[in-house]
Order: structure tokens, then C-alpha cells, then sequence
């Protein structure tokens, strides 16, 4: 399995990181991929990243819940990593009108910018939405020349979502949510197209059942795995390979 989307390199690991890693492995976690969120989060996701080299993989990007009135001069400091290190992917970056919308504009602007970036690039995008669904399929739209491809990350919208975000070209991130018994999930996962499925945590956020509430990790991805498979009456190795499979050619792993 491919745990498409984690923060293990916060500061909730700094105490026990090196078993975190044990147990993704001896849970069958092929690959743990790093967003980023800020300018304060690549020194410790990169050394995340060369603490574990061969299973991390870091993304480069601006999360929207960090822009500000200074997003330029940031977005400049990020684009400027590409030209330094080896990422999988432009991410997470997005739009999320959830906490505040005071920096709407900017938001938009530095999303817009970020997928110029991966086009440029030739690297996938991980997306993040939160109250702004619609806002952010307008805007990829405007930008889907055919270039992009990506993942909307932590997805637990309904099926007309889903397949808008599929007939852009865009894969379903499915994480603690799919899991959770007031989402709404148990009656879109059976109608999702898989072959556009991914699987995430978001650790250490979102953890799924049994351990919602408390600090997420990779190794939970098997119960997000054994619930989509449950959904589905498939066995567990069918969802595997398929999101594996998945995963493995969107960031060209």
C-alpha cells in the first residue's frame, strides 16, 4: 500500500517517528508521501525525507491555509526549491474558505500560480479543498489543458463531485473519512470509479475508526483500505493493487 499523503514529519512524531516508520513497513507501506505546507515545514519534511530514503518521498508546495499578504515573495521561495531537490509533486496547495476567507484573492492566485508550476514541471498536483469545492473545479477547469493531472486529497464529497473531479482528469485521495459512520461515505464509495482511487491518511489528522480522535499514522491506511474493500465485497489484496497501482503511476513511483 501507498499511504499518498502524510505529515509525519510535524512535530506530533518527533517523540516515536522511527516506530511510526516500523510500523507502516510491517504493515505493508510501500511508500509515505510528504506534502508540504509552508516555509517552516521543508526543513523538517526534507530531513524526514533523508532519514528514510527509502520510503519517503517529499512534494513542494504552498497549502492555502498559509497564504497571507506576503504570498508572492513566498511563492517565490518555494518555486525556488524545484531548481534544489527532487519532488514527486506540486502539493498540497488549494483552496480552503473554511477558517477564514480574508485571503480569498490570494488563495486564488497562488493556486492558479502553482498549477502553472506543475505544468512547467510536468509533475502531478495534490489538492486541498475545504467549503470550496465548486470554487476550486471552476478554477482547475479554467486550467485543465490536458497538462494537469493530480489528486483531490481527503475527499469525502458526494458522487457528482467525484465525477467531475474524475472527468478532469483528477484522482479521489481517500482517507479516515471514507471511515467515519456520519460522512455520508458508505453510499459514494460503492459507486466510485477505482480506477481513480487512492489511498491517504492526512496523519497525524483525521484518524480512521477505531481511532478517530487521536493522532493518526500511516500504518492506519489498512483500515481505510479494509473499509473501501468491505463496501465494495472485494478482498482486501483487489483494493490494494488497484490503489497501489494507482498511486504508483500518477507520481510515476
Amino acid at each position: 500500500m501507498i499511504d499518498t499523503h502524510a505529515h509525519i514529519y510535524a512535530t506530533e512524531f518527533d517523540h516515536d517517528r522511527d516506530e511510526v516508520v516500523q510500523r507502516a513497513k510491517a504493515t505493508g507501506i510501500e511508500h509515505i508521501l510528504l506534502p508540504n505546507i509552508d516555509l517552516e515545514s521543508i526543513e523538517p519534511m526534507l530531513a524526514t525525507e533523508a532519514k528514510y530514503p527509502d520510503i519517503c518521498r517529499s512534494m513542494m508546495g504552498l497549502h492555502p491555509c498559509y497564504v497571507d499578504s506576503n504570498v508572492d515573495e513566498t511563492l517565490k521561495t518555494i518555486y525556488s526549491w524545484f531548481d534544489k531537490h527532487r519532488f514527486i509533486a506540486v502539493g498540497e496547495i488549494g483552496i480552503d474558505l473554511y477558517w477564514d476567507k480574508t485571503y480569498r484573492v490570494e488563495q486564488e492566485r497562488a493556486f492558479i500560480t502553482q498549477l502553472n508550476w506543475a505544468k512547467e514541471l510536468g509533475l502531478p498536483v495534490v489538492i486541498h479543498t475545504r467549503d470550496s469545492i465548486e470554487q476550486t473545479l471552476a478554477l482547475l477547469k479554467n486550467e485543465q489543458d490536458g497538462q494537469l493531472r493530480g489528486v483531490f486529497h481527503c475527499f469525502g464529497g458526494s458522487l457528482e463531485e467525484a465525477k467531475a473531479i474524475n472527468d478532469l482528469g483528477f484522482h479521489l485521495g481517500l482517507g479516515g473519512v471514507s471511515t467515519f459512520k456520519n460522512s455520508g461515505m458508505d453510499k459514494v464509495i460503492p459507486e466510485l470509479d477505482l480506477s481513480w482511487v487512492i489511498l491517504e491518511t492526512d496523519c497525524p489528522y483525521l484518524a480512521p475508526v477505531p481511532h478517530r480522535g487521536k493522532r493518526n499514522e500511516p500504518a492506519y491506511t489498512e483500515l481505510v483500505m479494509q473499509r473501501i474493500a468491505a463496501l465494495r465485497n472485494l478482498n482486501a489484496q483487489q483494493v490494494i493493487d488497484v490503489t497501489t497501482r494507482n498511486a504508483k503511476s500518477l507520481f510515476k513511483l
